[in-house]
């Protein structure tokens, strides 16, 4: 009679042990690459949706700039397009109607006249620069070859703002303002500064 051997137990628990780690490690790894999968779907998926967007924005007609004149209602106001007609139009739910005062530019929309949008302020850069000038801190004494131009412009300005009672007394009514004239580069600024 043949001689039986025992099933050899240990060596095939050890080779299932090893063969479900290894098939736990393959999962492991194929779970991180679906979690990038993912990962990099959702990322193309705001992708395409900012391209749907912009194609959108770029098929679109686009919108009429308008001023609010009045608010009628809660949710009608008049607004002065650019172009020159005035409308009675209604407005975006979206939009904070607190906000729509008197002045305000908007954006209508072409074909329903809705305020899809309230704008920025118009500003003209030209205008701007201008109005915001920085006249620095120029004393009389710093100007020079000026003296009786100087003089004659205080007598002007700042007498009347000083000393008012002296024409009240003389009855002269005070000088509202002055022009100062002449050729470019004359000090006219340098002074009105």
């Amino acid at each position: 009679m043949a001689e039986v051997r025992p099933p050899i137990v240990e060596d095939e628990k050890s080779r299932q042990l090893m063969l479900y780690r290894r098939k736990l490690n393959e999962y492991r790894e194929i779970e991180a690459k679906l979690k990038e999968l993912r990962r990099k779907e959702q990322e193309m998926q705001k992708e395409h949706e900012k391209s749907e967007n912009d194609i959108k924005s770029l098929q679109s007609v686009g919108q009429i700039v308008g001023e609010v004149l009045k608010q009628l209602t809660e949710e009608k106001f008049i607004v002065k397009a650019t172009n020159g007609p005035r409308y009675v139009v209604g407005c975006r739910r979206s939009i904070n109607k607190e906000l729509l005062k008197q002045g305000t530019r908007v954006a209508l929309d072409m074909t329903t006249l809705t305020i899809m949008r309230q704008l920025p302020r118009e500003v003209d850069p030209l205008v701007y620069k201008m109005s915001h000038e920085d006249p620095g801190n120029i004393s009389y004494a710093e100007v020079g070859g000026l003296a009786e131009q100087i003089r004659e412009l205080r007598e002007v300005v700042e007498l009347p703002l000083l000393n008012p009672e002296l024409f009240k007394r003389v009855g002269i009514t005070p000088p509202k303002g002055c022009l100062l004239y002449g050729p470019p580069g004359t000090g006219k600024t340098l002074l009105a500064r």
